[in-house]
């Protein structure tokens, strides 16, 4: 059976799969709660420990924004469990999130986690998972380059913030060049209010308006 892979705003798979911690149901066993879905190319490699470890250390951060973490790769299970011991006794942290032991690539390939010219190994790809079970962001990175944490954060806490305050984020928010931590205001939808935004403090123009939340 072919495959189409999620896009932003679809509902990701409903799917069963077997973890480091028992088998889990995506999307519904996270609902209520935001999810970063992630691959890596393979277990005992070094950028993937990097990885895994810089995961584990902001671990607070994620739980503070109410978001689970859940790896996987194309690796049976035991492999990720000797692996996330081997970190624990030789790095000394230990690896509290789940991994998706997908050794038959059944749940990378519905997710577009293989891309040509990489063998069978997973690229770095990233979902983030509404607590509704919807897609909104889609990252994917090389073998050879690893991910950075703090971005991963960042998109988080910004779809977090323009879900509660219904307005947009600015480029590298909250550190805008032009707004600093402000937020983008939606553009007006009438000539009324185009107008009265027209040379109002806090206004570039009537489709560029920013406040503070």
């Amino acid at each position: 059976m072919e495959y189409r892979i999620p896009l932003i705003g679809e509902k990701i798979p409903e799917m069963e799969v077997q973890t480091t911690h028992g088998k889990k149901n995506l999307p519904g066993d996270y609902k209520g709660k935001w999810l970063v879905l992630f691959s890596h190319p393979g277990d005992f490699t070094p950028v993937c420990t990097t990885e895994f470890y810089s995961f584990q250390d902001k671990i607070d951060k994620f739980n503070e924004m109410n978001t689970e973490l859940l790896g996987l790769s194309i690796d049976q299970v035991f492999s990720h469990i000797k692996w996330t011991e081997w970190i624990k006794e030789n790095l000394k942290k230990e690896i509290t999130f789940p991994i998706i032991a997908d050794d038959r690539g059944q749940v990378a390939e519905r997710l577009g986690m293989i891309h040509p010219g990489k063998g069978n190994n997973t690229v770095r790809a990233v979902f983030i998972i509404d607590p509704e079970g919807i897609v909104r962001t889609i990252l994917y990175y090389p073998q050879e380059l690893g991910r950075n944490m703090d971005e991963i954060i960042r998109i988080v806490k910004g779809l977090q913030m323009v879900d509660k305050y219904h307005v947009a984020a600015p480029a590298n928010w909250p550190n805008n060049e032009l707004i600093g931590d402000e937020v983008i205001v939606p553009p007006a939808s009438d000539e009324k209010t185009a107008a009265e935004r027209r040379g109002k403090e806090g206004c570039y123009d009537w489709w560029l308006c920013h406040r503070k939340i």
